[in-house]
């Protein structure tokens, strides 16, 4: 079940931001807006877009959710072979998206401390921006 979820929502994903999904979006629109004298405005014919629109709004949410999980544990399985790959690097660092928020903080201003003092870092980061 799970892998044909999978499928299915990398599918429309993929299709949902391509040109022809906004074009049939228009498109229905587009329809629905000149068909509103020949139903006179009436309450039905706006619920018809309404009802619509909130449920692919729903649907979407999920298969966008479900992207960017799937990207995200991408980048992090990748970032976490390069950081084991490098032997300078800290292997302490795999993992980290697991720690709570709290402990991103803290590991964050570890880091920084570590960096030196603030004009140090004024300086790295003008050096930088010099080069762009």
């Amino acid at each position: 079940m799970e892998r044909f979820f999978e499928r299915i929502a990398q599918g429309v994903a993929s299709w949902a931001g391509r040109p022809p999904a906004f074009v049939l979006a228009a498109a229905i629109i587009l329809i629905w807006s000149v068909t509103g004298p020949l139903f006179h405005y009436s309450d039905t014919w706006q619920l018809v877009i309404n009802t619509g629109t909130t449920i692919v709004t729903f649907l979407m949410v999920f298969l966008i959710q479900n992207a960017q999980n799937r990207d995200a544990s991408a980048i992090q399985a990748k970032l976490d072979e390069l950081i084991r790959a490098h032997k300078p690097a800290r292997n302490d660092f795999i993992g980290v998206e697991h720690l709570t928020q709290l402990e991103l903080e803290e590991l964050k201003a570890m880091l920084e401390r570590e960096c030196g003092d603030d004009a140090t870092h004024h300086e790295s980061i003008a050096r930088l921006l010099s080069r762009l």
